[in-house]
């Protein structure tokens, strides 16, 4: 017989998929799957800094991570209290991020490019009674940051500064702490614990504390890595932010949890260093968000990189161009490379393509569903739309985040009494079961009623042969509601381009109501740190830019 949903409609045809339940969950902690690892693979490879030449093997590394919990622990650091780390991508930002999870203290990750009112915000929010710091990263005095903001954080008492007395000061602790005090306390902690904050980048008002547990991370970097086919023979240049769960959870944790290899190619993103080191090391397998996947694509020395060790990937964090997609798996050898969905509060993972997808579903979906998680698209009455129509993308299971730290009526607003986190995003799946993201719903942009999806007209002024990159955002219009204005960096070396002659290459191509009337030409877009387009600043400078000031 055939399911039927309450409305009689064949159920079927609707928007909802469910997972796979094979195979398991991880029913452990951090820190007991680091121990379980490290003892399957003690001479294999866990973290390489390549700008130092600093390696550890998995025994090592275990070894290093107890040392620096028990410093913690010395330094009166205990289960449940918070440890904000703010660092570009060095070893120590992940041997804290095991410490931590080995002694349930809770990880806040604080944004490199944070500004002081920022870190304040997310200190006092968090209660952070200790911060672990780079003293600076390029233009960021993070130790003057901090003497500004300290006197105004009545929960911070300690601040360890890496490759300082501070530092060194942790790791004598550790000396007058018992060797067995690390293990007596992780068999305390319990899957479902609350193991790390991060905070989401609002458009408007004050970040969001999302609160993850052991469950929530470990799982999640485990299905996102065994997706792509990892064992412990793989190494991971890992070019995205530790900070972010692109970083931390499907880079760190997806290695760990197989025994795989983490590669830290530089502190911050550099498209030479990373593809010095796939080369260097070996990898089977590189990270990136778009714009940094096109970054090393267009390096003038490109060809001169040895790539040949590369199978595999993720692409994720922003849409991802059908044409930098392609050129991924045939210029870099990344036959096997995915493109994942989801955001920071599902930990973040809730979509992936396969590896042995086809081409056509591995550049114009993200996947299907990921294992022991649901999914559905919902209409703006809430009802799960039928398959092919847009609506807001909503998803339940093990990855939906415990909630916002201290904040339960947000949390609510976001899950509803269902255990359904309800993203914002809008998607639709198609027949087959396979998902696309059309935009953000408050990216959609309504010109004269017609609901203009900007990915579509991205995707489609990717053809046009002097443009390099391209992002459309909606300004307002007396007569239409909004306007379509296109952001585009050319190709080097290409004429300048007018909004007359965009339109007429669109003319004929897209419908009428889809085509650019503004261009704004630009050498960047206005970004975050992890690589997501701030498309809400972007609209703002258009304003700006056009003249469109109400009055």
């Amino acid at each position: 017989m055939t399911p039927v949903d309450e409305a009689g409609t064949n159920a079927e045809t609707l928007s909802y998929a469910a997972g796979p339940d094979q195979p398991s969950l991880l029913d452990e902690t951090i820190g007991a799957n680091l121990e379980r690892i490290a003892g399957c693979y003690p001479d294999n490879d866990a973290l390489v800094e390549c700008a130092t030449g600093r390696r550890w093997s998995y025994a090592e590394f275990n070894a290093e991570v107890d040392v620096i919990a028990r410093g913690l622990l010395g330094l009166g650091v205990g289960t449940g209290d918070r440890l904000g780390i703010w660092s570009p991508n060095r070893a120590e930002w992940t041997l804290v991020q095991y410490a931590t999870a080995k002694l349930g203290v809770i990880l806040v990750n604080l944004n490199p490019a944070y500004r002081s009112h920022e870190l304040r915000y997310a200190l006092n929010q968090s209660g952070c009674s200790v911060v672990v710091s780079a003293p600076s990263f390029k233009s960021s005095d993070y130790r003057a940051m901090l003497d500004e903001v300290a006197p105004d954080c009545p929960a911070l008492t300690k601040i360890i500064y890496l490759g300082e007395p501070s530092w060194q000061e942790l790791i004598m602790a550790a000396a007058e702490v018992p060797a067995d005090a690390v293990a007596r306390i992780s068999a305390t902690l319990q899957p479902d614990d609350p193991i790390n904050i991060q905070y989401t980048s609002g458009t408007t008002g004050y970040p969001k504390g999302a609160t993850l547990s052991h469950r929530n991370i470990a799982n999640n970097g485990y299905f996102v890595t065994e997706t792509i086919g990892f064992t412990e023979a793989d190494r991971l240049v890992i070019a995205v932010p530790f900070y972010h769960c692109f970083g931390m959870v499907m880079g760190n944790l997806g290695c760990t949890t197989h025994g795989a290899t983490m590669i830290i190619p530089s502190e911050g993103f550099d498209p030479a260093a990373s593809l010095a080191a796939v080369q260097a090391e070996h990898a089977t397998a590189l990270y990136g968000v778009p714009t940094m996947f096109i970054a090393e694509l267009d390096l003038p020395d490109f060809a001169g990189y040895d790539l040949s060790s590369l199978r595999t990937g993720i692409m994720a964090g922003s849409n991802c161009p059908v044409e930098v997609m392609k050129r991924c798996m045939t210029d870099m050898g990344m036959r096997e490379v995915s493109i994942a969905y989801g955001m920071t509060e599902t930990s973040p993972v809730s979509t992936q393509t396969l590896r042995d997808d086809d081409v056509e579903a591995r550049t114009a979906t993200v996947g299907r569903v990921h294992p022991h998680v649901e999914v559905k698209i919902i209409d703006p009455s809430g009802n799960t739309a039928p398959r092919g129509e847009p609506g807001e993308f909503c998803t339940r299971g093990y990855s939906v985040m415990l909630g916002y730290w201290q904040e339960p009526e947000k949390t609510a607003a976001a899950i509803d009494a269902d255990g359904w986190m309800h993203t914002g995003d809008l998607g639709v799946m198609r027949a087959d079961g396979y998902l696309t993201i059309v935009g953000r719903i408050k990216d959609m942009v309504i010109r004269g009623g017609e609901n203009v999806y900007p990915r579509e007209i991205e995707e489609f002024l990717y053809g046009h042969p002097d443009i390099a990159d391209v992002q459309v955002v909606g300004v307002p219009d007396a007569k239409y509601g909004e306007e379509i204005c296109a952001w585009i960096r050319l190709r080097a070396g290409a004429e300048p381009l007018t909004a007359k002659a965009l339109r007429v290459y669109c003319r004929d191509r897209l419908a009428h109501y889809k085509i650019p009337r503004y261009v704004i030409l630009t050498d960047d877009f206005p970004m975050t740190v992890t690589g997501k387009i701030r498309k809400g600043q972007m609209r703002e400078e258009s304003i700006t830019k056009l003249g469109l000031q109400p009055g």
